[in-house]
């Protein structure tokens, strides 16, 4: 860990996501559309076996406060998913933000988008600077330690994927563009395909057989299709 203040008091009151900053209007960094369309393509994808859908809690560049010692240090993943947790806060509400002292249970996987500029910090290749919180690697890799870590770079098509293994990241074999993580009860990979009328290689995830994970809308359009097979018009269902 690299919390080294002595604990708070007993009677102190943490901050909860109603307290602490959703965005920071200094921050550098502006999503462009992939940072859009890649997070969604995940979202709809992501379908851990284990868990009922209103266990899975699944954000896109939202806020994770890390550390009850410095309240407002945060990092920002473009993806991640927390599996366990209810999807909605305290059962009923939209989350503003991550707070991992509140929710009890750290994100069981990142996912990073590599953009211009950001390659050495999604790496872990970033120094951490004297008296500033710990990099987002330290933060992944050595505090909050999250099972699994994505890195993918759109601009090359280079998919990287590391597993913590006592405490420490070691990479994954790729084999195919594809990489099974047995502690999410799926497989991530580069699919070539059409996603919201782009054609190139995304992100998506793929159940045990193999099979890419479907979205609502390829769901619709195969069960249409199935229907034109059968003879019957699916306007008239």
């Amino acid at each position: 860990m690299f919390q080294t203040d002595p604990p708070r008091p007993a009677q102190e009151v943490l901050p909860t996501m109603y307290d602490l900053k959703s965005e920071d209007p200094e921050e550098p960094g502006l999503p462009d559309e992939f940072h859009d369309f890649q997070p969604q393509l995940l979202r709809e994808t992501f379908t851990p076996p284990d868990y009922p859908k209103d266990e899975v809690f699944i954000a896109a560049d939202l806020n994770v406060y890390y550390d009850p010692n410095h309240t407002q240090w945060y990092k920002r993943p473009d993806w991640f998913a927390v599996l366990g947790v209810p999807r909605l806060y305290q059962g009923h509400d939209l989350r503003l933000s991550y707070v991992i002292w509140q929710e009890g249970v750290d994100p069981s996987v990142v996912v990073e988008l590599i953009s211009p500029g950001t390659e050495k910090e999604d790496l872990g290749q970033s120094l951490r600077e004297v008296n500033q919180p710990p990099t987002k690697w330290e933060v992944y890799e050595r505090i909050l330690r999250i099972p699994y870590y994505i890195v993918f770079d759109r601009y090359s098509d280079e998919l990287q994927v590391f597993q913590n293994i006592a405490g420490r990241y070691q990479s994954m074999t790729i084999t195919d563009n594809r990489v099974w993580l047995p502690e999410l009860g799926l497989g991530i990979g580069l699919w070539l395909g059409n996603y919201q009328d782009i054609e190139r290689l995304w992100l998506r995830w793929y159940d045990s057989s193999g099979n890419w994970i479907l979205t609502a809308t390829e769901k619709a359009e195969r069960f249409a299709a199935k229907l034109r097979d059968l003879g019957i018009n699916p306007e008239e269902v």
